[in-house]
C-alpha cells in the first residue's frame, strides 16, 4: 500500500479539510482528524437501513430523510438506490465536501443520486438546521462526527445534548426514527436518548477487522 496523496486542501469556517487519495480509496480529513474513506461503507448503508425497516410498514414507501453529512456518499447513494425513500435531504456545512461530489473524484460514488430529483443539498451546518428549520422527516440520519463521544469540532457537542436531542425530536414526525452514527457504541449515549423522551432505543454494530465495531443508534420519536 502506498502513502497517501492530497488531492485537494481547503480552510473553512470551520478549519481544514483535506481530500486524499490512498492506492484506489478517497479519505476525508478534517482539523486533521480521520472522518472517513471509501475502503468500506457497511455501517454508512446501514445507518439508512436500519432507519428505514426502524419504520412502521406502512410509512417506508415514501418516507423522507435527512441525511447529516454529506461525507464520502455512501449514505446517500444508498438512501437514493431504493426507490422507497421519497424526499432525501442531505445537510453538509463544507462547501469543500459538496465541490467533491460535484466536479471532483467523489462523483462516481454520489453522481447518480445527484441527479436524482428526490435529492436536495443543503450547504448549511447540520446543528443550526435541527435548531432552526421548521421541515419535518421520517428519518434523521446523522454522521457528522466520530460518534456522539468523539467530535469534529467543539460546536457539534451539542447536537448530542438533551437540547440537541429536543432539537432532533422537533424535527421528526411523530414515530420518526433518529439514527446516529458512532465509531464505536455508546451507552452513555444510549441513556441520553431514553432521558431525552426518545422510545425504542437500541445499537446495531458493524464488526471491522480491528478494534471496536462501528455502531448505528437508533431511537423513535414517540407518536
Amino acid at each position: 500500500m502506498s502513502g497517501p496523496v492530497t488531492l485537494d486542501r481547503r480552510e473553512g469556517p470551520h478549519g481544514e479539510v483535506v481530500l486524499r487519495r490512498r492506492d484506489e480509496h478517497y479519505e476525508i480529513i478534517a482539523n486533521g482528524t480521520f472522518l472517513m474513506d471509501t475502503s468500506d461503507g457497511r455501517s454508512e448503508r446501514l445507518l439508512i437501513d436500519a432507519a428505514l425497516d426502524a419504520l412502521p410498514g406502512e410509512r417506508r414507501a415514501g418516507a423522507s430523510v435527512l441525511v447529516g453529512g454529506l461525507g464520502v456518499g455512501f449514505s446517500l447513494a444508498h438512501a437514493a438506490a431504493d426507490p422507497r425513500w421519497g424526499r432525501i435531504v442531505v445537510a453538509e456545512r463544507e462547501e469543500a465536501i459538496i465541490d467533491w461530489h460535484r466536479r471532483g473524484p467523489l462523483a462516481a460514488i454520489s453522481g447518480a443520486a445527484l441527479a436524482d430529483p428526490r435529492t436536495v443539498i443543503l450547504h448549511t451546518d447540520l446543528v443550526e438546521h435541527v435548531r432552526t428549520s421548521t421541515d419535518t422527516y421520517d428519518a434523521l440520519c446523522l454522521d457528522i462526527d466520530n460518534g456522539p463521544d468523539w467530535t469534529v469540532t467543539e460546536d457539534n457537542e451539542s447536537l448530542y445534548s438533551a437540547g440537541g436531542l429536543a432539537a432532533c425530536a422537533a424535527r421528526l414526525n411523530p414515530g420518526g426514527i433518529l439514527a446516529v452514527w458512532s465509531a464505536r457504541p455508546s451507552d452513555d449515549f444510549e441513556a441520553t436518548l431514553r432521558n431525552a423522551g426518545f422510545s425504542g432505543v437500541r445499537t446495531e454494530e458493524v464488526p471491522v477487522a480491528r478494534g471496536v465495531p462501528d455502531a448505528v443508534h437508533l431511537a423513535v420519536r414517540p407518536g
